[in-house]
């Protein structure tokens, strides 16, 4: 009986695994035996027989997966999940391609490939490293855990926990901050009547403004128009060594013209002068619309650091009164911004007939044109972009005057000086239009660290850009942080102890005055100019002809056809108390920095005397007509 019941209750008992078989049989039987069109329909029923929790889950998430207003399936997205693959593929791939160039021959690691590929290796060996320490924890933690050993699980746990952020820390991209150049290791072939000098004018009562709230820095009430005049005569006689303005002058035409195969002559009547100066405050969209209200051309920030309209005004009372220079051959301006009305009204009133160059064009202005001269980027990264060309003002000219302002540059380059000036200084319409070469990817920013190519540098050495350029100016009246801050602040570093800087550079040598100014800058703030790669167009400039990139810099031809020469010299001074460079020092190489402060007859210059100081020929005359 026992045993007739046992046989009872196992025929009672079903088989799911025998009847799972054998529906599949009839499945595929009736399936392989429908006609061909017909194949698709019965297909979709073959696991209804049975129903597993899981499959039940894949419904409802397959019965979600679309969208109920658009009907579309976002599952579309999927297709982009090859990208979480594509640090580990590149960072193994760097590690490969690392190990093979670089251990048989180890000087390789020098190499711009591989100062690319280790970065991304290495940061993969840590990712990897510290994903795989994470995982063995957390597994030993789980096991830990079911032994009931709760102690040797929590910190299992946490050991998992610091791998992920170790891994997270060692991959997240820091600041790359420089060390402080060498004192007094010049580089390059210093430029100039008097080689490799720099004349830096400091007077602080040219300015007196209270900053935001007390009206703007450019108003005349708080920027002295005659203390602006007399620290413009000064520099370009202390510059030459000549005793007049006009002297000065014309030291400076005849030189360049020497320099520049034209012979020994100064300037000729008719000749024209271009004067770029900085107003990327004044950058403007008006996104295609036409300008049509006179309000549109009003400065959008009140206090920002733009070349000043005093010393726009005090260049052009020399050129005028001192060089011989008429107005209607003077062009000044910025073909990346507007020219405002406050600055224009200003100059305008004093020099009618001067053509003030902008982007537009409106009200009096002149807008920029596109010439037919070539400007060509020596990267390869602008093969297949957008040519470049010169402004037709610039081709025109037979002569430039670089008038800069003393800036740091908190987004990209870290300083912006003479060299950056001329990003202004192309015909882009629209001025973000793409397809053009990106100016600012080889940048510091975004491409630290010495030895790379530098596009400024190329700027620096076009023939109709520095090639052209007389005379080398930097306005540091109110020196600010472009890109960061709306206004400029006061200096805390001496001679300037809380107050504005109060400062004109002046220079023949494009590569002398951009170092002296990133010296100063250098020490005043600690962030934008210390970042790595700041002065690396600098050093690339002085050696133009065998830079450390290898880059064969040649701006003027499509390919590599005449390599520039050096652009000029660089160094870094010795402290920021003697400010002194080499040649100050009595030697026969650098940049000599003369020092010329306060009033008229205290000039003053380093030199290699007991009280490291003498007095130079007192810079007066004809200075400025007020």
């Amino acid at each position: 009986m026992r045993i007739r019941a046992m046989k009872k209750q196992s025929q009672n008992k079903p088989n799911l695994l025998d009847a799972q078989m054998n529906v599949n049989k009839v499945l595929t039987k009736d399936y392989k035996n429908v006609p061909l069109r017909r194949r698709g329909e019965n297909k979709p029923n073959q696991t209804q027989p049975v129903v597993s929790l899981s499959n039940l889950f894949q419904r409802q998430k397959n019965a979600q997966s679309f969208c109920p207003k658009t009907g579309k399936s976002p599952e579309s997205n999927s297709k982009l999940h090859w990208l979480t693959w594509l640090f580990p593929i590149g960072g193994l791939l760097a590690l490969l391609w690392f190990l093979i160039r670089v251990v048989p021959k180890p000087s390789r690691a020098a190499y711009p490939c591989q100062r690319v590929a280790f970065p991304l290796a290495s940061g993969f060996i840590v990712w990897l490293t510290a994903a795989l320490g994470s995982i063995a924890a957390i597994r030993r933690a789980k096991r830990s855990f079911a032994q009931s050993r709760y102690v040797l699980c929590v910190i299992l746990v946490a050991v998992s926990v610091g791998a992920l952020w170790l891994a997270q820390n060692a991959t997240t991209e820091k600041v790359l901050l420089a060390n402080e150049p060498a004192a007094n290791a010049p580089i390059g072939i210093a430029k100039g009547i008097h080689p490799g000098r720099v004349v830096w004018v400091h007077d602080p009562d040219a300015t007196d403004w209270d900053g935001p709230g007390d009206g703007h820095w450019w108003q005349s009430n708080h920027t002295n128009q005659a203390g602006v005049h007399k620290m413009m005569g000064r520099s370009i006689q202390a510059l030459t060594g000549k005793p007049n303005s006009a002297a000065a002058w014309d030291a400076l035409f005849r030189h360049f013209n020497k320099t520049h195969g034209k012979g020994n002559v100064g300037y000729k009547s008719g000749e024209k002068i271009l004067i770029k100066v900085n107003y990327v405050g004044c950058s403007k969209s008006w996104r295609n619309r036409e300008v049509t209200n006179i309000r549109d051309y009003n400065l959008r920030s009140l206090n920002y650091m733009n070349t000043s309209p005093q010393m726009i005004i005090a260049l052009l009372r020399q050129l005028v009164d001192e060089a011989g220079v008429k107005e209607a051959d003077i062009t000044v301006g910025d073909t990346l911004s507007y020219f405002p009305n406050e600055y224009y009204n200003m100059c305008h009133d004093k020099f009618a007939n001067v053509r003030y160059l902008d982007y537009v064009g409106k009200f009096g202005r002149t807008a920029a044109r596109s010439s037919s001269v070539p400007f060509y980027w020596s990267t390869p990264d602008a093969a297949g972009k957008t040519t470049d060309y010169l402004p037709a003002s610039y081709a025109r000219a037979d002569y430039l005057i670089n008038l800069a302002n003393l800036k740091s540059h908190n987004d990209q380059a870290g300083i912006t000086l003479c060299a950056k000036n001329h990003y202004g200084s192309l015909v882009r319409k629209p001025a973000r239009a793409r397809g053009y070469y990106d100016m600012h990817k080889d940048l510091p920013f975004n491409t630290p660290g010495n030895g790379r190519y530098r596009p400024l540098v190329d700027l620096m050495g076009h023939k109709h850009l520095g090639g052209k350029t007389l005379l080398y100016l930097i306005d540091g009246l109110y020196a600010g942080k472009h890109a960061k801050e709306s206004s400029p602040r006061k200096w805390n570093s001496a001679p300037f102890n809380g107050d504005w800087s109060s400062s004109l550079f002046a220079s023949q040598d494009p590569v002398a005055i951009d170092a002296v100014g990133f010296d100063f800058l250098w020490n005043e703030w600690d962030d934008a100019p210390h970042r790595s790669g700041t002065n690396d167009y600098l050093i690339e400039a002085a050696l133009a002809d065998n830079p450390p990139s290898g880059t064969f810099y040649d701006p003027d031809h499509k390919g590599n056809v005449v390599r520039l020469a050096s652009l000029g010299v660089y160094e870094h001074w010795n402290n920021p108390t003697d400010k002194q460079y080499s040649r100050n020092m009595g030697r026969a190489l650098g940049i000599e920095l003369l020092k010329l402060r306060g009033t008229v007859g205290s000039t003053t210059t380093s030199a290699p005397s007991t009280n490291n100081n003498k007095e130079i020929p007192q810079v007066v005359g004809t200075a400025s007509k007020l």
